[in-house]
């Protein structure tokens, strides 16, 4: 295997995105076992996802105030946080008894999660100038969430008790850190030079327009994006009453399987007709999708399928875009450090949509619940229009951006 061609780093790369994301909704699959053994509340139910998202934000910031991805090989930070979050997701059936300890280790995974997922994307930047970027990212956030539905799919066809669930991820996780650690390596758009400690970079790239619009339009995108992840198999299993493995196939085809073709698709526009086109298209799209989903409640399976898949290929197609951008148009000596800032305040506000849109189902029931996604998408299609059609599309020739240190 030539391990210094492109390609083949995309997929170990992305292969690496996959088997470590297993863990971040293993939990989550398990919800409605834990209820029963734990006698855990609705809100409880919330912080076991909750808690990985918050735990994501704190492991970012802690990475980005220590230029963490910058001034270490990032090979070698995703092999370590992979095993951290393996040895938080398995310590939930070993060690935790009730809800309290889950949650802690639940915090935990996110943590070190935060070490995988934002270290992949600058890892694929460093093989991939802007030419080619938009699809090679498209391909990572696809990875990402096949991962992420995994758990889904691990639960819905096995016969395993909720410890095998997460055990089983935990197992797929350790692959993470064994590609990290043995084949997965930086290119040759990874900066040369020694980067200096700046921690206040991460605060400083808002100064900049190119920077500041990106983030917005992913904020946007994450108001919508990890609520609808969480809530899509309340949502199904309330619309239809169908059993648990009819919820469980139809929440991954429609959360993997259309996110992937999704994620395939916004990176291939993103190269084509350029960043923010790409990316306000997926947000009109996927925020007509919430507008619509009173409609299709309740309605029949073949119209209700065909809006969860559009909405799973759409409100993820936009993911890999925004990291493209802002990739580059941040400096480039701490393309690392930015987009960890930016993933960290994304996931800090998926916690505020993780537990609105439950209490919103309490009380006007799940026909409408997904409304309150619908401002994220709406405000991030604007963003993306004050950026401008062929944002981020021009060819950095080497010079780092932002000033100097």
């Amino acid at each position: 295997m030539a391990l210094d061609n492109r390609y083949v780093q995309l997929g170990l790369i992305a292969a690496m995105q996959v088997l470590g994301m297993a863990m971040w909704f293993s939990a989550s699959a398990v919800v409605p076992a834990l209820r029963g053994v734990w006698h855990i509340s609705d809100t409880q139910a919330v912080w076991l996802t909750a808690s990985v998202q918050v735990g994501f934000v704190a492991g970012a910031i802690t990475s980005a105030a220590f230029n963490v991805p910058d001034r270490f090989p990032p090979q070698r930070v995703a092999a370590c946080a992979a095993l951290g979050a393996v040895a938080a997701t398995a310590a939930v059936p070993v060690l935790a008894n009730g809800f309290g300890p889950a949650v802690l280790c639940r915090l935990c995974t996110g943590f070190f999660l935060a070490g995988v997922y934002p270290v992949g994307m600058k890892l694929i930047a460093s093989w991939f100038g802007s030419t080619g970027r938009g699809l090679a990212l498209g391909v990572l956030i696809g990875a990402l969430t096949v991962g992420s539905a995994l758990p889904q799919l691990i639960n819905g066809l096995g016969d395993l008790a909720w410890q095998g669930v997460l055990f089983t991820a935990a197992g797929i996780g350790v692959g993470a850190a064994l590609l990290a650690a043995t084949l997965v390596r930086p290119g040759p758009h990874l900066a040369s030079s020694v980067v200096q400690h700046r921690p206040r970079y991460a605060l400083d790239m808002f100064r900049e327009r190119g920077p500041r619009l990106a983030n917005l339009g992913y904020f946007g995108h994450m108001w919508e994006l990890y609520a609808l992840w969480t809530w899509l198999p309340s949502f199904v299993a309330a619309a239809t009453a169908a059993g648990r493995m009819t919820v469980g196939v139809v929440s991954f085809v429609a959360i993997g399987v259309a996110g992937v073709f999704g994620c395939l698709l916004g990176g291939w526009a993103a190269d084509r007709f350029g960043r923010a086109p790409a990316a306000g298209a997926a947000l009109v799209v996927s925020g007509a999708c919430c507008l619509v989903s009173p409609l299709v409640y309740g309605a029949a399976w073949p119209v209700l399928v065909v809006l969860l898949v559009v909405w799973g290929a759409a409100v993820i197609a936009d993911s890999g875009v925004f990291s493209t951008a802002l990739s580059e148009v941040a400096d480039s000596r701490y393309i690392g450090t930015a987009l960890t800032a930016q993933t960290a305040i994304g996931f800090l506000l998926t916690v505020v949509t993780i537990n609105l849109v439950p209490v919103l189902a309490e009380t006007v029931g799940w026909r409408y619940a997904f409304l309150v996604l619908a401002p994220g998408p709406i405000l991030g299609a604007l963003a993306m229009r004050a950026l401008g059609g062929r944002a981020g599309h021009a060819v950095r020739r080497g010079q780092p951006r932002g000033g100097t240190s």
